[in-house]
């Protein structure tokens, strides 16, 4: 969950969204209205159309590639050429040394064109290595899946503190029309002789006060300069996931979810089949080659020549090579299931931290209703008694003072609310289903 002294470093990322969401301009009424963003909005936006996930998307592109070039070792290749040749030579340099035999023979051509095509009929090693380029290729989609989820998460924490600055600005219009009222009532108990005219300046200074605090609040919501109409508010429902709040669901979600441990484990099965790979160059490699083609002394008495080659190849030593890359291949496999371990720990504790804040959050959110009713009626009260005569506005002032903190509460509660459902999301690996 992110600090309350970060509470406004993310709303420009909504700013950013919008302008990614060119679609959205469809929904203002007028050029220069201001565009309208639900939270279901910039969710779908962080998860599609901003840089870093087309970035991520690009490298699975680039993954999946590997894999065909890979698979190429397999599958049959086939090549045409062609050439004159022109040559003389000595032949005393091949051998040839006769009495009357001429020294300088040519010179002479030679037309050649011809197609060869090679096919490897066993592989071993080659298959493995296209399962490796595979393994790397699913790691390569559950990064990007890692990728969303950060981007989905960051949108989803600068939404609502958006919206949060947004109630605040609201609490504190509020605060200032009740100290407006008051100051009124005030000024007409002292016309009527019954109040002392410090009640008049006491209600001043907390209009003044309140005043003082709704400008800072517009400042703090001002401060990410977006011309934007955020559509949701601080609702029970705000930052709801696919995801259940049963401890042990929530666990085994998380586990079956997180793109981090799909991408480790991914690692881990990438460098299995490279060792196996490894492993398969003992192996006999198996293959078939031929070419076809037509050559002469001239091209039209070319005449038609062709070979056809089956060869085994058994590699039996490469300076222990092999058996370095096979032991590097081990610590990297041991290394990513250390990672994945702890990785589980890790997912586990932070399901029970985000289950523990939401069911903190609701409590809070029970007390601060009740504390916010009791000081609506803690200041109606003080009210009337002040228009009564039997007591003076300081009693008005301290519940007035009470109200603006059970407000700040309430406000802080439904946030850490949303906050968490937005944590577990992210803790169960759903963040993208956020609406």
């Amino acid at each position: 969950m992110v600090s309350r002294s970060n509470s406004y470093r993310l709303v420009p990322v909504l700013a950013w969204l919008v302008a990614m969401g060119a679609p959205l301009a469809a929904q203002a009424p007028a050029p220069t209205a201001p565009l309208r963003l639900s939270f279901a909005d910039a969710v779908r936006l962080a998860s599609g159309e901003v840089p870093v996930v087309t970035l991520a998307s690009l490298r699975t592109t680039e993954a999946d590639a590997r894999v065909r070039q890979a698979r190429a070792a397999l599958l049959p290749s086939a090549s045409v050429g062609g050439f004159w040749l022109n040559r003389t030579f000595n032949s005393r340099s091949i051998g040839i040394s006769f009495p009357g035999f001429p020294e300088l023979i040519g010179p002479f051509n030679n037309y050649d064109a011809r197609v060869s095509a090679t096919q490897a009929l066993f592989d071993w090693s080659s298959v493995r290595r296209v399962r490796a380029a595979g393994a790397q290729a699913d790691g390569s989609r559950a990064e990007r899946g890692v990728t969303v989820e950060a981007s989905v998460l960051t949108a989803a924490v600068a939404y609502v503190q958006a919206v949060r600055a947004q109630a605040v600005v609201g609490a504190r219009r509020a605060d200032s029309a009740i100290a407006a009222e008051l100051v009124g009532l005030a000024e007409a108990q002292r016309a009527a002789g019954v109040s002392p005219t410090i009640d008049v300046t006491r209600a001043q200074a907390q209009l003044a006060r309140a005043q003082g605090l709704l400008l800072v609040a517009k400042n703090q919501l001002d401060r990410g300069r977006i011309d934007v109409t955020l559509t949701d508010s601080l609702a029970p429902s705000l930052g709801a996931a696919d995801v259940s709040v049963r401890r042990d669901s929530a666990v085994s979600a998380a586990l079956a979810n997180r793109p981090d441990l799909r991408a480790e484990q991914a690692r881990a099965a990438a460098a299995r089949q490279t060792g196996s790979a490894i492993r398969a160059e003992r192996l006999p490699r198996i293959e078939v080659a031929g070419d076809y083609g037509v050559n002469g002394p001239t091209a039209p008495h070319a005449i038609a020549t062709r070979d056809l080659t089956l060869q085994v190849s058994v590699p039996i030593l490469d300076g222990f090579r092999r058996e370095a890359r096979l032991d590097e291949q081990d610590a990297v496999v041991r290394e990513s299931q250390v990672r994945e371990a702890d990785l589980r720990r890790q997912i586990a504790a932070e399901v029970d931290a985000a289950l523990l804040d939401l069911g903190s959050a609701a409590a809070q959110q029970l007390v601060a209703r009740e504390e916010l009713r009791l000081a609506e009626s803690e200041l109606s009260q003080a009210r009337e008694r002040f228009k009564a005569g039997v007591a003076g506005n300081i009693d008005v002032i301290t519940a007035q003072v009470g109200l603006v903190r059970a407000r700040d509460t309430e406000i802080d509660a439904r946030f850490a609310a949303a906050a968490a459902r937005i944590s577990l999301a992210r803790a169960a690996g759903v963040a993208r289903t956020l609406h």
